[in-house]
């Protein structure tokens, strides 16, 4: 059981900075698509939003939080 547990802590451990890579390519990606989106004036506001909190959370280290808010600004664009 406690190898379970180390193996499980560790492979948590060893996906953060996957995860962390990932966040500046997203914003890169999200900023693109701003230039040519066709979006209303209210998912404009939410994907501006989404990003700035990604941003945000890709700082302060909570880098699960920063995809999944970046993954709802990715999904209103369409990508």
């Amino acid at each position: 059981m406690k190898r379970l547990s180390l193996a499980l802590a560790l492979a948590a451990f060893a996906a953060s900075p996957a995860l962390a890579f990932q966040c500046p390519a997203d914003m890169s990606q999200i900023d693109a698509a701003l230039e040519t989106a066709s979006l209303s004036e209210e998912e404009l506001a939410r994907v501006k939003e989404l990003r700035a909190l990604g941003e945000t959370e890709h700082e302060t280290g909570d880098h699960q939080a920063a995809v999944d808010a970046l993954a709802e600004a990715k999904e209103i664009l369409g990508l």
